[in-house]
């Protein structure tokens, strides 16, 4: 894929876009092709930090224990200590209104098995559960600071049950030429996690969050 042909979509799709009183976001949808994801060789599952992030502040809930208690609270926006877990069991609201309000989630390794029993349901769903592929599941004793840097640049990439993949990209705010290198790099990561390469694109497709869709392959 060529930048300046990204570059010239960029620019229809904001010709094409009335001017909002929010920032829009840059939305790509890919839409894919001769793949049997009743195969779970064929599921499309991988995080990818993009080099100009996607144009907010990112998120970032860490579950843990007393050890990594003020690790968590000068890190992350917020933290939920493992001896409350029992408050969030018993509201399964409180649980959903987390997953709205966090983009990622860390936990501490030793009480997952917690954390998967109190939140599996609600978050597996959303796909945020911690993450080991994302380096979202952490030693008592770690270092937060770089893993929550790292989150903010960093997207999921997922394609198990249909044949299409959302995603943000950026917004309207950013430069187009960061815009581009986003999606060049989804792009470049992404035939290379499928079996059958370009052969399973159908279309990429790309708008701003209430603008017409233009088509970049």
């Amino acid at each position: 894929m060529d930048k300046n042909k990204i570059l010239e979509v960029i620019k229809k799709v904001k010709e094409g876009s009335k001017k909002r009183n929010f920032s829009q976001t840059y939305d790509l949808v890919i839409n894919l092709k001769n793949l049997d994801l009743k195969k779970p060789d064929n599921h499309v599952d991988f995080f990818l930090g993009l080099p100009n992030g996607v144009g907010k502040k990112v998120k970032v809930c860490a579950f843990v224990g007393p050890e990594l208690k003020d690790e968590a609270n000068n890190n992350c926006d917020k933290t939920i200590l493992v001896a409350d877990f029992p408050k969030y069991a018993d509201d399964k609201k409180l649980i959903k209104k987390l997953a709205e309000e966090c983009d990622f989630f860390i936990a501490q390794a030793n009480i997952m098995a917690k954390v998967a029993t109190t939140f599996g349901k609600v978050l597996g769903v959303r796909q945020k559960m911690p993450n080991p592929k994302a380096g979202c599941i952490v030693p008592p004793k770690a270092t937060l600071k770089p893993l929550v840097e790292k989150l903010q640049k960093l997207i999921r990439i997922s394609a198990k049950k249909q044949l299409i993949i959302h995603l943000r990209v950026g917004d309207e705010k950013m430069d187009d030429n960061h815009i581009a290198e986003n999606i060049l790099a989804v792009y470049n990561n992404l035939i290379h996690n499928l079996p059958g390469e370009k052969n399973n694109l159908k279309n990429i497709i790309l708008k701003l969050t209430m603008s017409k869709p233009v088509k970049l392959t």
